[in-house]
This record gives structure tokens, C-alpha cells and sequence, in this order.
């Protein structure tokens, strides 16, 4: 368990976050845009901006290091790589991504293609596969599907789901999609405001949600009949 304790983000002036949270397998951080979950991600990576100051006290049964333990996938595909690069050439030098390819069901021929020759559903793949080349132990996702239509965005989060089953990582997963919180994610947290306002099982949140702010994301998000089924 990775348990994150009194993570505060604060300007001379402000706090912006202050959070706890624990990480057993999948978890969820689910709140609108300027809640705080972007930073939070950074201020694990860390890779906060220079004029915020971080404190936390976090425990873990792994060093967190980026690039090693830890790997990171961006919310927008597009810009994530070089478009002057082949895709082979993001991967280490030492590495043969092939078997990860297959994995994320990518043909192995797109090694040879530049980035603006794929779609946006085979750029996440590509994303998520030079993120798992480091096999990590945590997995940071930032709203990877926003940049995806619906039926991509499916896909992805199916795709997740199965890599992390196979591959064991643990999940930080931050979306404002409360919908794929549940289906991708155990335990599901809500920030509003840059605070942590209910937690719990992902079936006990969507199920009883204490919270008007919680409540309003369900509504939003689930949009047919018998969606806590």
C-alpha cells in the first residue's frame, strides 16, 4: 500500500491541496477541472512548479521514484512525443518494445511510423507502452482518455484494466469521468477545492454518495438507467 499522508501544495499565500490518501490497488481521484488533481499527480512526480512548496509524509513498500518505480501517462497523446521521432526511438536504447506492443495490441510495424502517422486510440497505446517499459510499480494516469472520442476512450480503459491484472502495478487514476472511475478503479476519491470530501469503495460512492458535489459528478456522468448496476 502506498499510504499518502498530509499532502499539502500552499503559495506564500494559499494552500491548494490538502489531501490523504491511500493507494491498496486502483484508486480514483475524481473531481472537476482546478480541484487539485493535476497537481497532486505532480506533486508526486515531482514536478511541481518552482513557486509551490510541497510537504507530505509518505509511506510506501517501494521507493517512489520516477522513471523507475513510478511511470506517468499524460492526459493529451498528441503532444506527448517528438513528431520528428519514430516511435521505436522514445524507448531506451536497450530495449526491445515489441513484446509490449503486442501486449497494448499494437502491430509491431508502427516501431517505423512518426507519431502524427497514428490515431489518437494507437498513441495512448504507444504512451502506456513506453510507461510500462519501465516496469513500474505505481502507474499515474492524468486523464489519459480526455483526448479520445467515446469508443476509444472504451478501449483504453479496458485495456488498463486487463495490463494491470497481468503486469500487478498499482493505480492512481485521475479523471473528472466518475463512469470510468467505477469500471476501472476499486476505491474512488473526491476533491473538491483542493480537499478530500468522501471516500470509499467505488460501488459505495456511486451507490451512496453523501456529498452534492459527489452527487452532481454521478449525475453528469451517467446518463442511462441503472448505472449503479
Amino acid at each position: 500500500m502506498i499510504d499518502i499522508r498530509k499532502l499539502q501544495i500552499t503559495t506564500p499565500t494559499h494552500t491548494l491541496v490538502d489531501i490523504s490518501l491511500k493507494i491498496k490497488s486502483s484508486l480514483a481521484l475524481v473531481g472537476e477541472s482546478g480541484s487539485g488533481k493535476s497537481l497532486t499527480l505532480k506533486a508526486i512526480l515531482n514536478l511541481l512548479p518552482q513557486n509551490l512548496k510541497l510537504s507530505s509524509d509518505i509511506r510506501s513498500e517501494f521507493d517512489l521514484v520516477r522513471g523507475k518505480s513510478i511511470a506517468y501517462v499524460p492526459q493529451n497523446p498528441f503532444t506527448a512525443l517528438s513528431a520528428l521521432t519514430k516511435i521505436k526511438k522514445h524507448f531506451s536504447d536497450n530495449y526491445d518494445p515489441q513484446k509490449l506492443f503486442n501486449r497494448v495490441g499494437l502491430d509491431r510495424s508502427l516501431l517505423d511510423r512518426f507519431s502524427i502517422e497514428l490515431s489518437g486510440g494507437q498513441l495512448q497505446r504507444v504512451v502506456l507502452a513506453i510507461a510500462l517499459s519501465h516496469s513500474p510499480k505505481l502507474l499515474l494516469l492524468d486523464e489519459p482518455t480526455t483526448a479520445l472520442d467515446s469508443k476509444t476512450a472504451q478501449v483504453i480503459i479496458t485495456l488498463l484494466k486487463q495490463l494491470q491484472q497481468e503486469m500487478g502495478f498499482k493505480m492512481l487514476f485521475v479523471t473528472h469521468n466518475i463512469s470510468q472511475a467505477k469500471e476501472l478503479c476499486d476505491e474512488i476519491s473526491v476533491i473538491k477545492k483542493g480537499q478530500i470530501i468522501e471516500s470509499g469503495s467505488a460501488a459505495f460512492i456511486i451507490d451512496s454518495a453523501q456529498h452534492r458535489y459527489t452527487i452532481d459528478l454521478i449525475e453528469a456522468n451517467f446518463k442511462y438507467r441503472g448505472f449503479r448496476e
